[in-house]
């Protein structure tokens, strides 16, 4: 393992792929503490400080605190993960975009530069409510030190702007640098938190207000979570594969078997943020007006309730199902087999061996949308009822392994590639959710 990371650096261009990453991570990191003007931070801090458990608390852990410092990076990533949810939903059901993304790097390129303009329209949105439900006190009483309507365009432009910079450079890392960019982003988020969590658990035990018999199991139980996440993100189903004989000349080619190998969990780590994304807009909504039917929506849909908890279970399966479906078509696989002279044993090739790899893999993904489901809400009951923070919930853990192994797979294929031992050595190759 340390030979695999000093290898990292002998190849000139992996190194600068991972400098470069960590570049842009760390100036993500410096833009999550510049507070927007006009705002008294430490009143901002405050309320969130009294806000641990609630949506408030799950959104600053994705914007990696920027929400609670009152950073121009408030609303993070989320805008542009919202204007994806609604892309990919929309290519569902409007030609023209579902043109588009059977055309290529050219069709991708469009829907990019489509996602890029409906995260702009949407974080406009999102900071011109945030500002007025910051000038109404609803995040604080005092945190507005001169409201009024150039406060209120001030703060949209800014975290517009803001969640445009984060946009530019996550994918600036997906190009020129290792792993993907947004994920990487909200991965240094929480990450980032995490000492401090741990630094105030410590506190919590020294003065007596969290009992350490009860610290223990929830250690135990967040080491089992992350070992079940490894096991699960590494394992996929293994349909055997048979490429037919042929004879060229005198001599007899082909024959040989392999195998299709199907994630178990296809999705990865992207239903949970989705579905995050999708909970905390309605939640954060209600809070910005003072209505007591909108409070009651805000309540029922805060971590932890019965309503909450149903619906963020519901939307993780629809887009473990979802994703899937964009990412993997089982026609393509199988007409590839058949162009390729392969085929599945038992199975004709073409309809039928495209209905079965459907079926094994809706099988598959159904395993792995109760998994995921399981991860993200067994430990949500941690975070309410032990007051855990968020960064040792289900989600977070999920999203921190899950990115760590897809870089480290990226990592280790730039390495074999060029002819250097993984991370696995020479006993294999490491294989992460890719």
């Amino acid at each position: 393992m340390v030979n695999a990371f000093q290898n990292i650096f002998k190849i000139p261009e992996l190194r600068r792929r991972v400098f470069f990453t960590a570049a842009l991570l760390a100036v993500y990191r410096v833009g999550c503490t510049v507070p927007i003007p006009g705002l008294n931070t430490a009143a901002l801090a405050s309320f969130f400080k009294a806000q641990a458990g609630t949506v408030f608390g799950m959104f600053s852990m994705f914007t990696g605190g920027a929400l609670e410092q009152g950073s121009v990076f408030s609303l993070g990533i989320m805008p542009y993960i919202s204007a994806s949810i609604i892309l990919q939903l929309l290519t569902v059901v409007i030609p023209y975009l579902e043109k588009l993304s059977k055309e290529g790097e050219v069709g991708r390129k469009k829907i990019t530069q489509y996602t890029r303009y409906g995260t702009v329209g949407l974080a406009l949105f999102q900071g011109f409510m945030m500002a007025i439900a910051l000038e109404k006190g609803m995040l604080g009483q005092g945190v507005v030190l001169h409201p009024g309507i150039l406060f209120k365009v001030m703060t949209a432009v800014t975290m517009t702007a803001g969640t445009a910079f984060i946009m530019w450079l996550g994918e600036q890392i997906s190009e020129h640098g290792i792993g993907n960019g947004i994920s990487l982003i909200i991965f240094a988020g929480i990450v980032a938190r995490m000492p401090a969590a741990v630094y105030q658990l410590f506190v919590d035990i020294g003065t007596g207000e969290r009992n350490i018999l009860s610290t223990i199991p929830i250690g135990i139980l967040m080491i089992f979570v992350v070992f079940a996440i490894i096991f699960v993100e590494r394992a996929h189903r293994k349909i055997p594969i048979q490429h037919a004989r042929r004879v060229v000349g005198r001599r007899m080619y082909g024959g040989s078997s392999t195998h299709l190998p199907l994630k178990v969990n296809t999705a990865g780590v992207i239903p949970p943020i989705f579905a995050s994304s999708i909970m905390m807009f309605p939640a954060t909504f209600s809070n910005f007006f003072e209505h007591p039917w909108l409070q009651a929506i805000s309540d029922m849909l805060n971590p932890g309730q019965p309503l909450y908890l149903i619906l963020y279970v519901a939307m993780i399966i629809f887009f473990c199902f979802f994703y899937t479906a964009v990412t993997f078509n089982p026609v393509d696989v199988a007409d590839n087999l058949k162009k390729s002279g392969a085929y599945i044993p038992g199975y004709r090739p073409g309809k039928r061996t495209a209905d079965y790899i459907d079926k094994v893999l809706t099988r598959i993904t159904l395993g792995g949308a109760i998994y995921i489901s399981a991860v993200c809400v067994l430990p949500t009951f941690l975070v309410s009822f032990f007051k855990v923070p968020f960064y040792f919930g289900g989600t977070a853990l999920l999203i921190v392994v899950g990115v760590g192994l897809d870089t480290i797979s990226q990592l280790e294929s730039h390495m074999l590639m060029r002819h250097y031992d993984g991370f696995l050595g020479a006993k294999g190759k490491f294989k992460g959710r890719r």
